[in-house]
């Protein structure tokens, strides 16, 4: 009988190849897209590249949230990809990640009113669906600051929007990733539009769930229309609080969401599964039934282990297992956890240095 505690392998499929959408990925372990703040002038460079290839043993990488816009940038050395520059930069990042056997996806991005006008181009004011104040905080040339009060985007501006979301998608196609992922999540633009706490328009956009969903179907439509509905995720968190996002019938919403995504026929729907920062409530959501209504195939993200990944697929939970900061840490991740290795230590102090520190230099298993 095989010794499971020393191959920990031998009782789970997370090591075994799934079929999302085309490809054929070499495992079920998903790395997520996680802000580094490691792109001078938000153009990705030699270091991004050096990053993501050394995690290319994930079955599929998500690329950290970048900006389809001017308008939908959130903060400075965070990627974007709606410059000449920025879509060769990202060209060497999926190029070292293809020469490394790995599979990578874009996750496209509006800040939306998580933004704070001294950390954006030319001050702009940021935007939302209405003039509410996010309570969050983001780094600005001042220090830290609260995201400032946005501007509510008038009816006229949103089918610029969705333009945005599908030259992005376009750009992504160019600069040669495997596929994209709409950010609706996290309290940023889309999820704005969704979640009643952030919505409060009164036209098309607004007031009921099938109106505050229909920026998120319009810019599916747009982006599919690019890539074919097969390379396309979503990317949905119906019960984190990031940004001050919240709904009143959250249940009744993301389970709308889910069956509303159903026909296009997506590559995957990931959703963050709780909150992702441990001082945020954990407001009460059944993830049961949001799986069951949604007919794809489903990434669960946040706050897995080997062990928690490991239950999730014996009760076929989820399909893949999204992990996060465990990545940032151990580059070869899948490796540690097939060999049921030890792994390194996230050091928190340096996890937006602006060098190599904390980015590139955590050692892999056969180094030790």
């Amino acid at each position: 009988m095989p010794d499971t505690a020393a191959n920990p392998s031998h009782d789970t499929d997370l090591f075994e190849p799934v079929q999302v959408g085309p490809y054929r990925l070499a495992n079920r372990i998903v790395m997520s897209a996680m802000t580094r703040n490691h792109s001078p002038d938000e153009i990705p460079g030699r270091l991004n590249a050096e990053y993501y290839a050394q995690r290319a043993t994930a079955g599929l990488i998500i690329a950290e949230s970048t900006a389809i816009s001017e308008q939908g940038l959130g903060w400075r050395n965070s990627p974007g990809i709606y410059s000449a520059a920025q879509i060769e930069g990202w060209r060497g990042v999926t190029a070292a990640v293809h020469r490394a056997g790995g599979r990578i996806f874009l996750q496209l991005w509006h800040c939306g009113r998580g933004s704070h006008y001294r950390a954006r181009p030319g001050n702009q004011l940021p935007v939302a669906p209405s003039a509410l104040q996010s309570p969050g905080h983001i780094v600005t040339p001042n220090g830290r600051e609260q995201c400032s009060m946005p501007r509510a985007l008038d009816l006229a501006e949103i089918p610029g929007v969705i333009g945005q979301f599908r030259q992005a998608a376009a750009n992504a196609l160019a600069a040669g990733f495997d596929g994209v992922e709409i950010h609706a999540a996290n309290g940023y633009l889309l999820d704005q539009f969704l979640q009643d706490a952030t919505n409060h328009r009164a036209d098309r956009y607004g007031g009921s769930i099938e109106n505050r969903c229909r920026l998120l179907w319009e810019v599916a439509e747009a982006v599919t229309g690019v890539w074919g509905a097969s390379r396309v995720g979503v990317h949905i968190s119906p019960a984190n609080v990031h940004h001050g996002i919240s709904d009143r019938e959250p249940d009744r919403l993301f389970g709308a969401v889910a069956e509303g995504l159903n026909r296009f026929g997506l590559a995957y729907l990931n959703v963050v599964e709780g909150a992702t920062d441990p001082v945020d409530r954990e407001l009460p959501f059944d993830w049961d039934r949001l799986r069951r209504l949604y007919r794809g195939t489903y990434i669960a993200n946040n706050k897995f282990d080997l062990a928690r990944a490991k239950e999730a697929r014996r009760r076929n939970h989820a399909d893949l297992i999204s992990f996060g900061r465990l990545f940032i840490a151990n580059p070869d991740l899948v490796e540690r956890f097939r060999l049921g290795g030890p792994l390194n230590e996230l050091n928190r102090a340096k996890i937006s240095s602006p060098d190599h520190t904390g980015y590139t230099d955590y050692p892999f298993l056969s180094a030790r």
